[in-house]
């Protein structure tokens, strides 16, 4: 019974993905033919079938540019950019999406240390940085029992020093490992969907307004309370929106 119960399951999931399949080229061919609102009806189906990808979070964002809705095209790159982040056609279109907001935020830049530390950190993803780890070790236990067991002096005087590299570049891997993971938590981005949104220094609508955003701009969610979020922009200037104004970019 269990075994017709996953053969089921499998055959339920195979058909769902030649669906979206099937959608996904209906949207394509729509978006060719310049009907951007029909394609985006068709590319949501699929997102609401909990199916996700880079390309069609950047078909998305192609064809809600192509309508210049500022907000969605924006919000759909980064997506995309969250699940190819080195893409290089992705990152332009984005580009071109951005220049469309009326905020223009100065970006707080990173000096000295930090910089170089953040760097370096960013360079690969936590699991890259695992596997890395993961490597050095092994590499480390072979040297070692190379070693242990060589006659000859000069092979245990390279599987020694080469060991300790080795197990170094475990260390540090293991280091950048929990470092990159700790900045992921702490980054939780979202994106204006509203016109214009009135952010106030503290979560209730009558306190004072600090500054206005409007749609498209990108903040950093730094706590959440009842309606209200806090929010961080790239100049570090800080206040309380509605939470219905954002939309969180990390929720897929």
């Amino acid at each position: 019974m269990r075994i017709i119960v996953i053969v089921l399951i499998c055959c339920s999931s195979l058909l769902g993905f030649t669906q979206n399949d099937k959608v996904f080229e209906q949207a394509n061919a729509l978006y060719n033919e310049s009907k951007y609102a029909e394609a985006i009806d068709k590319y949501e189906s699929i997102l609401n079938s909990d199916t996700h990808s880079a390309e069609l979070y950047f078909n998305l964002g192609n064809a809600n540019y192509k309508l210049n809705n500022i907000a969605p095209s924006i919000y759909y790159y980064e997506k995309a950019l969250l699940i190819s982040p080195n893409d290089k056609e992705i990152k332009s279109n984005l580009s071109f999406a951005q220049n469309m907001t009326i905020d223009a935020i100065d970006k707080v830049p990173q000096v000295g240390f930090s910089r170089l530390v953040n760097n370096m950190v960013n360079t690969f993803n936590s699991d890259a940085w695992a596997k890395f780890a993961i490597g050095g070790v092994l590499v480390f236990v072979l040297l070692f029992l190379m070693y242990h067991f060589s006659y000859s002096t000069s092979k245990k005087r390279i599987a020694f020093v080469v060991s300790i590299v080795s197990l170094f570049v475990a260390c540090f891997s293991v280091v950048m490992a929990f470092q990159k993971d700790n900045l992921d938590k702490k980054d939780n981005p979202a994106i204006v969907f509203v016109q214009e949104s009135r952010v106030k220094a503290e979560a209730n609508k009558t306190s004072e307004e600090v500054f206005r955003l409007h749609e498209g701009t990108k903040v950093q969610v730094l706590e959440t309370y009842e309606d209200w979020m806090k929010i961080q922009l790239s100049d570090n200037s800080t206040g309380w929106i509605p939470s219905n104004d954002i939309k969180m970019l990390n929720i897929f």
